[in-house]
């Protein structure tokens, strides 16, 4: 048999070889992609503003954070009730444990506005919506999500200007408080500086997570600047649960 001959032999048993190998391949990867029911992407497709009503989401509130502390996966159908007034209803929800993701704006003359809220609610994986009197021709619809409170208050990175002046390479600053939590009956107040956990320094808010990941259903002494002053505060945080 001539090299010509023998290489299409070859190449003949080589492909016949492989298509099961590439049958199971493309299995595996359909697999992966799919799967029974609807699965939450804390990163949802990007949708028109016209769609969202310039949705803006609440900030250190952003979709990934969300989806890690949410106490269960999104329902199929938020509920949807009207509301008053939002500081009011964003303090009542929030001693229930529901934090206030988002905010979108549609034009009170838009006969889809509440189909759009309602999507956008899905997009995001809400729990609660509620909708508000229009002001200014606009329509306001406020998204709740309920968290699960082993920590039970948001906190970001540090800006460098706020590293700067504390002369520190690392920390988080508490955000929301949430009502009879862990965080609140340590007293943490919003704008506490987090610097060490348990004496170990905090690099970044990842970072502060994974030492709360660590020791969830335990104490930690957290060393914190409130008003220029380094105090330390015991926070006895809750188990973990996997809800979500």
């Amino acid at each position: 048999m001539n090299p010509t001959a023998r290489r299409d032999t070859f190449a003949r048993h080589a492909a016949k070889a492989l298509r099961p190998l590439a049958f199971t391949a493309i299995l595996l990867l359909a697999g992966c992609a799919t799967g029974p029911g609807t699965v939450f992407s804390p990163s949802p497709k990007p949708l028109p503003p016209a769609e969202t009503g310039n949705y803006q989401a609440e900030p250190g509130r952003e979709a990934a954070l969300v989806a890690d502390l949410r106490a269960a996966p999104p329902p199929a159908q938020p509920e949807i009730s009207e509301g008053k007034s939002l500081a009011s209803d964003e303090k009542r929800l929030r001693a229930q444990s529901y934090m206030h993701v988002g905010t979108s704006r549609f034009a009170a003359t838009d006969p889809d506005a509440h189909a759009k809220a309602e999507r956008q609610a899905r997009n995001v994986g809400a729990d609660r919506v509620i909708f508000y009197p229009a002001t200014a021709g606009d329509l306001v619809v406020a998204y709740y999500v309920r968290f699960k409170l082993p920590f039970g208050a948001t906190f970001r990175d540090l800006r460098p200007g706020e590293m700067s002046e504390l002369g520190t390479g690392g920390g988080v600053a508490i955000g929301s408080v949430v009502d009879d939590s862990p965080a609140s009956r340590a007293n943490l107040l919003t704008g506490d500086i987090v610097l060490k956990c348990d004496d170990k320094a905090i690099i970044d808010r990842a970072d502060f997570q994974s030492k709360l990941r660590a020791k969830a259903g335990h104490p930690v002494t957290l060393t914190i600047v409130r008003n220029g002053e380094t105090i330390q505060r015991v926070v006895r945080l809750g188990a973990m649960t996997n809800a979500g």
